[in-house]
């Protein structure tokens, strides 16, 4: 008896890292391995409802000391057990098999190929008869190098293809060697004891957070429904995922079926609408009985939002029949009916308010845009079935792709799987109908098809208010080293490294008004900003955003500060802002839409507290014209001038505007900076245009452009900004503090005006 129990331990299953997903590896403690007396790639059996073999390797560093079990999803779908679990660990016996046979795992997959292939891809790897098995790419993952020989690339390129072992002979735990007979079943038959995989936790990146949120509001209540006897108070009953599109609601709700071992029934909004009277409502009582049957249940609405609205805004009886019919079935559910709700949307607002209650939905879970980390997983989960090339780098990719979410990252993949395989296709004889061997095992997928593939591939959230990606650098920007410098560190710096900031306890900059002459390159500045800063980039005029119908500004601006939420880490930049935000109570007669946009803008500006990494950047030349209760700290914090460059400055931004053109040896570019005093930089490029259209004029035939041409061309130029305008500013550059110190508290109303009466001289 005692030899037995050192020969097997209980432990706690916890989920494998991203990048170990589908290799059949199990992480244990060494303890373990010494009791059990294993090395690293020896076989163990992992016995939950159903038993599955798996490679013995070391806990990963913070596991240490830890009794945790590390398996990933398809391996707890195959001993079926969830994350929590507890399972027997022991040692297992692997035979040489036989014969094997697989069939693929989904239904709707069709498979061609030899066994020969899959022969390679599971060349040693333990299986048993009903597991689920994955061919997994060519990921550079920490692999002990004494298990490399057991991890192989996949036969299959370009995907990851999930496999059923319909049987193995002879039964129990075996492994393929030079002598297994392996043959592959084009269609998808039902395994003797098979659990579902096709989707679980680690099919999902980026939202660690989220799946424990949802865990602990659907796993919980559905597999020990005795916690909540235990504690006298109903099991929750409904959770609403809400967020952008293509964040993967509707991935996670099928994770959380497969890995709570629930049956799950699907409701999509529109097709439960019926054209006769009652047979909406009928298919939607349906569609619950028969979940009730087959407890525990999961049923999940997706797009909720098109079969539940708010009954004060619809005008259709059948959809008010059909909120309350779902009200009733989510208020009958029996307490301990073993039946879950999830529903997902985009559009929470457009929810009838009665559902939103507790007792109905519980909870509201907001799956949003991943993170830098987040995206890194998601690219990981969609490249694990393809042959990536050396100069592939995932971590590079994600910093790159800000704004995308789980669908575009997914749209991404697939087009650099596209764009390698354009490479092959003079190769390829397409009246054949097969692919040679050698042909598929030079496909790889290199860097250069994913920069290809970014070109087609524009985030999601972004399409509504998509402006080009900018491509200005620092190094493009001449002569405003002062404005520079305050935009890295009020910008670059706290969208690139947030921790610094919450280190010390400090808020980054909310906003920033450029100010200055115009043409001086205040949206020049903006744009490399968000280009230096890696941030989405999100640019508006005022004339998008007043409209003459009464309200539709400020939702406008509404919308627009949500899509920059969204989209986060975002510069938002605002053109012209004077027109936009006026000083409010001053002209009599002034439009009072104006003043509602400016209320509008100063909420936002202030709601910007709880948003993170969202910075807006106003331009004008009228500073002295917008609203003063706009400048004070907390809405426009950095008040940064942009004035006309000095003579070195103007000499760097020449150097820019010709950095294309053929210049002569005897161009004197600080000769020209000399002469171009009070130049901007829109003054100092017209100069370099006028050049060029000199020299073309002289001769079409002309090869370079020399001092005479630009001699010529300074003729036909001036300085835009005046002496009288420059005094201005700098008189203006104090004054603009003191407003927003100085804000009258009611418009400009005298005491005597509210009685009728003029005011007293």
């Amino acid at each position: 008896m005692a030899d037995d129990e050192s020969r097997t331990r209980r432990l706690q299953v916890a989920n494998a890292r991203p990048e170990d997903s589908g290799r059949g590896l199990a992480h244990i403690p060494r303890s373990l391995m010494a009791a059990l007396g294993i090395t690293e790639g020896d076989v163990i059996e992992i016995v939950g409802k159903r038993s599955t073999p798996a490679r013995a390797v070391l806990p990963y560093s913070e596991d240490e000391g830890l009794e945790l079990l590390r398996i990933d999803g398809l391996q707890r779908a195959n001993a079926g057990v969830g994350s929590g679990d507890f399972v027997e660990v022991r040692r297992a016996d692997s035979k040489p098999a036989t014969r094997v046979v697989f069939g693929p795992a989904q239904a709707n997959l069709r498979l061609r190929g030899t066994g020969e292939a899959l022969k390679r891809t599971f060349f040693t790897r333990p299986l048993t008869s009903g597991d689920t098995i994955a061919t997994v790419g060519h990921q550079r993952a920490d692999v002990p190098a004494n298990v490399q020989q057991f991890v192989r690339a996949p036969a299959y390129a370009l995907q990851e293809i999930r496999l059923t072992v319909l049987s193995t002979l002879p039964r129990g735990v075996v492994h393929i060697d030079e002598h297994t007979e392996v043959e592959l079943r084009t269609e998808y038959e039902e395994a003797k004891e098979s659990r579902r995989a096709d989707v679980t936790y680690d099919d999902i990146g980026g939202m660690a957070g989220t799946i424990d949120q949802l865990r602990e509001m659907v796993e919980l209540p559905l597999r020990y429904p005795e916690l909540f006897q235990r504690l006298g108070v109903d099991p929750p009953k409904g959770v609403i995922l809400h967020g952008p599109p293509g964040t993967g609601k509707t991935r996670l709700a099928r994770a959380v079926a497969n890995e709570s071992d629930a049956s799950f029934h699907l409701i999509n909004g529109p097709e439960i609408m019926g054209s006769a009277y009652g047979e909406s409502e009928q298919r939607l009582r349906q569609v619950f009985e028969e979940a009730a049957k087959n407890a525990p249940s999961i049923v999940f609405i997706d797009e909720i939002d098109s079969i539940a609205p708010k009954r004060g805004q619809v005008t259709g009886e059948a959809e008010k029949r059909l909120v309350a019919q779902l009200l009733t079935l989510m208020d009958g559910l029996e307490a301990r009916a073993n039946i879950v709700v999830i529903a997902a949307t985009n559009r929470p607002e457009a929810i009838d308010e009665a559902l939103r209650r507790p007792g109905r939905f519980d909870r509201e879970i907001v799956v949003g845009v991943p993170d830098d980390r987040g995206r890194r997983e998601i690219l990981g989960i969609h490249t694990r079935g393809m042959p990536l090339a050396d100069d592939v780098d995932l971590p590079e990719l994600a910093r790159t792709t800000y704004g995308f979410v789980g669908a575009d990252l997914a749209a991404l993949t697939r087009e650099a799987a596209i764009e390698s395989v354009r490479r092959i296709m003079p190769r390829l004889n397409l009246e054949e109908g097969t692919i040679p061997p050698e042909v598929l095992d030079t496909l790889s997928v290199t860097r250069d098809d994913f920069l290809e593939a970014l070109k087609r591939v524009q985030p999601s959230a972004m399409r509504e208010v998509m402006v080009q990606a900018p491509t200005v650098r620092w190094e493009d920007v001449g002569g405003l080293d002062d404005a520079q410098m305050r935009l890295k560190e009020g910008v670059e710096l706290p969208l690139k490294d947030p921790d610094a900031f919450r280190r010390l306890g400090i808020r980054p900059a909310k906003g920033f008004l450029l100010y200055g002459p115009p043409g001086t390159g205040k949206t020049l500045l903006a744009k490399a900003v968000a280009r230096e800063a890696e941030a989405n980039f999100i640019a508006t005029k005022s004339s998008d955003l007043l409209s003459k119908w009464y309200g539709e500004s400020e939702q406008q601006i509404a919308r627009l500060f949500a899509r920059a939420r969204q989209v986060a880490p975002c510069v938002l930049f605002i053109d012209e802002l004077d027109s936009l935000v006026p000083a409010r109570g001053g002209a009599m007669g002034e439009p009072q839409v104006t003043e509602r946009v400016v209320n509008t803008i100063l909420a936002e500006m202030d709601g910007l507290e709880e948003l993170q990494s969202v910075v807006v950047i106003g331009a004008t030349n009228r500073p002295n014209m917008i609203d003063p209760a706009l400048l004070r700290p907390g809405r426009f914090d950095e008040l940064v001038y942009v004035g006309v460059p000095d003579q070195a400055g103007r000499e760097r931004i020449l150097r820019i505007q010709t950095t294309r053109m053929p210049l002569a040896a005897d161009v004197d570019l600080g000769g020209i900076a000399a002469q171009t005093q009070r130049y901007t930089g829109a003054d100092l490029e017209d100069v370099v245009r006028r050049a060029g259209l000199v020299a073309l004029r002289q001769s079409l035939e002309t090869r370079e452009v020399t001092m005479a041409h630009f001699e010529e061309a300074l003729k036909d130029s001036r300085a835009t900004v005046t002496p009288e305008m420059e005094s201005e500013y700098a008189a203006m550059q104090g004054k603009l503090k003191q407003r927003a110190s100085s804000i009258q508290p009611i418009g400009f109303i005298a005491p005597g005006m509210l009685e009728g009466r003029g005011p007293k001289a």
